[in-house]
């Protein structure tokens, strides 16, 4: 069988640069800060989604991707490739980093309908998937979910980029994840919110706020009129689609100490919290609030800022619990 485009077997993209999957819009990157524009050339949560017939032995994955200098920490870094069937990982391939290299992963017997995660550093392409034997289609499409936020949100230290909390909530979902987690970034930048307007979703959760605290200090007052804005502007693009704030998750450091605005976390979280109430309130019908206060624990958390495998999953837990009844109508 011979080399298949990727583009129709890619999910969780939201931006296409020249065959390229990209997180923010490349004709309007000179509005955003440099680090998010960064962070946007990594495929973060994006996928390859098949379905293979009986009898299909194995893909093959042809890809292309950056090599870390000498000296870079992530030279020894090999790229994991891990393969997704029902829920479960059923396989990894890993291979060294390279300008242009194939994988290959052996597929359980039977056939169905399988994603395969891609690592995420050094921004791998894909140039092209074929059938060891068999054949293969691409997967049916779902509903395209826009996820929006920092560092967690992108997936930081999850051992996998498929045990993200967005990847988890986003399977038990059954939604194509979109992630526009930017390590650093999400602090209110109102031009990503018009581009979040500019993608088709047919839900949207906007988690961020943590970096509000130090990395771009604000007030609970600047960070409450930051969000009714940034709620304001996504609307202008999905004016009924679901759409969740989730405040902060716990950030012990951070709770109760002042930032340079005099600001701590807990105030920051509040003040988020109660703007998105108060749209609702003001008739926003299908606008939720999810506290991240008490969706972990300090067990929960891998260097007191990010979350574990376990953390993750728990924010996922509770996100698919808020987002169910939308989702299953």
């Amino acid at each position: 069988m011979g080399w298949l485009e990727p583009a129709p077997y890619l999910r969780g993209t939201a931006w296409l640069d020249g065959g390229r999957a990209v997180r923010a819009d490349p004709a309007d990157l000179d509005r955003l800060p440099l680090d998010t524009a960064e962070r946007a050339a990594l495929p973060i949560g994006v996928r390859v989604e098949f379905t293979a017939t009986p009898g299909t032995r194995a893909v093959e994955l042809r890809y292309r991707a950056a090599v870390p200098g000498p000296g870079d920490a992530l030279r020894a870094l090999r790229h994991c490739f891990a393969l997704w069937r029902d829920g479960l990982c059923v396989g990894e391939s890993f291979t060294a980093p390279a300008e242009e290299a194939t994988i290959a992963l052996e597929l359980p017997p039977g056939g169905g309908t399988f994603a395969i995660h891609l690592p995420e550093s050094q921004a791998p392409v894909v140039l092209g998937l074929r059938a060891r034997e068999g054949a293969l289609s691409p997967a049916p499409t779902r509903p395209r979910w826009l996820v929006h936020g920092d560092s967690i949100t992108e997936g930081w230290w999850s051992t996998r980029p498929a045990h993200s909390w967005p990847a988890t909530a986003g399977r038990a979902l059954g939604l194509d994840t979109v992630n526009l987690g930017f390590a650093g970034g999400a602090r209110g930048e109102l031009p990503l919110a018009e581009q979040l307007a500019s993608l088709p979703g047919a839900l949207v959760t906007l988690a961020f706020g943590t970096n509000c605290w130090s990395r771009a200090p604000s007030s609970a007052g600047w960070l409450y009129e930051t969000v009714r804005a940034y709620v304001g502007l996504v609307r202008r693009g999905h004016p009924d689609a679901p759409l969740l704030i989730l405040s902060p998750v716990l950030r012990p450091e951070a709770e109760d100490a002042p930032n340079a605005l005099g600001a701590s976390l807990a105030e920051l979280r509040t003040a988020m919290e109660a703007a998105g109430r108060d749209l609702a309130a003001e008739g926003d019908g299908r606008l939720l609030v999810l506290s991240g206060r008490p969706l972990l624990d300090p067990e929960d958390l891998a260097d007191g800022l990010h979350p574990n495998d376990r953390g993750h999953a728990r924010i996922a837990a509770a996100v698919a619990e808020a987002l169910g009844p939308y989702v299953r109508g």
